[in-house]
């Protein structure tokens, strides 16, 4: 399958304007005195489910034909992708059934099934929540709409790099937290398009960074998934990845793997010093440059994801837990 193309992402712009909100870019001014180099902050998780995850959810959702909607849509989810899923789908008056492996934290869970979505709690990875998700689209005729493997995906959270060039289009570096792909895919596509000497960092966690084993290996394998602070960025890659894997490999600079202690330290400085609340994965950006695993060539975004952590968790974690079993 062709990577997703400029043409897609700017089409998907255009689809779902007026459906997700075009999210602003502000200056960190405590990361740019760290850095010695300008810090901007795109903050994605003012997006209306928490979470970047409604543009690609969305632009998906919309480009179904009448008859594909009406059979409904399925996901697997480690909870964002859900959410979002679910709000497009209530949206567009289809049916939604997303399916989450045991390790999915109870607050996502509960926002899913507030929007109206059916779940499904299979096993203890992402593989496993597959799974039924396959069984679904085989025996009821449901739709497929994966987290992040899918090019209407794709170019749904590339629009997030088309805002980004337009807002900064001097930016030397990009952080982008790093999963499945599906967003630093896009991002990348869009901004590479444009600005080709743009450099692309994945951010990820140490324990079960899927995408990142992959890339080592020169193809996707499976990680063993763990319990971390950046939960929404675990799960695997899928072994049978037709898009993320290459897009990724093809367009991505660098990816930096983190603590447990680092990622709570940036969820603390972004609490404490830009005063936005953040779950890990959307804190790894600011993480990475706390903990001085990225070169600060500047000027400099780091793209905060998501804002959809368990506020007792959250709590914790600025109170100085360092990890979930400190937190606990």
């Amino acid at each position: 399958m062709e990577a997703v193309t400029i043409s897609a992402i700017e089409a998907a712009a255009d689809r779902i304007a007026g459906h997700v909100r075009r999210t602003p870019m502000a200056n960190s001014a405590s990361l740019s005195e760290l850095c010695g180099a300008p810090v901007h902050l795109k903050l994605e998780h003012w997006q209306e489910t928490g979470a970047f995850k409604l543009r690609g959810a969305t632009n998906a959702v919309l480009s179904l034909s009448d008859e594909e909607r009406a059979r409904g849509v399925v996901a697997a989810s480690t909870g964002n992708h859900g959410r979002a899923l679910a709000h497009a789908a209530k949206k567009a008056g289809a049916r939604c059934t997303v399916s989450m492996s045991k390790l999915v934290p109870q607050n996502k869970l509960d926002a899913i099934a507030a929007l109206g979505a059916e779940i499904r709690i299979v096993g203890n990875s992402q593989d496993d929540a597959q799974i039924e998700v396959d069984r679904l689209a085989r025996e009821d005729g449901m739709v497929p709409l994966p987290p992040f493997d899918h090019p209407d995906i794709i170019a749904g959270q590339g629009t997030i790099g088309l805002e980004i060039v337009k807002d900064l289009p001097d930016a030397e570096t990009v952080l982008v937290p790093l999963s499945g792909g599906g967003l630093i895919a896009g991002v990348a596509a869009a901004i590479k398009a444009q600005a080709p000497g743009t450099r692309i960092v994945g951010i990820s966690m140490a324990r079960g960074a899927a995408m990142q084993a992959s890339l080592a290996a020169g193809h996707p394998v499976e990680v063993k998934e763990l319990p971390t602070l950046a939960d929404s960025l675990g799960g695997g890659i899928g072994l049978d990845n037709r898009l993320t894997f290459q897009m990724v490999r093809d367009l991505v600079d660098e990816v930096v793997l983190l603590t447990e202690a680092e990622i709570a330290a940036g969820m603390r400085h972004a609490y404490f010093q830009e005063r936005e609340i953040l779950e890990g994965g959307a804190a790894v950006g600011i993480a990475a440059l706390l903990a001085g695993k990225v070169e600060a060539r500047g000027p400099i975004v780091a793209l905060l994801s998501g804002r959809n952590v368990a506020m007792d968790l959250h709590a914790r974690i600025m109170a100085g837990a360092n990890g979930l079993e400190e937190a606990a």
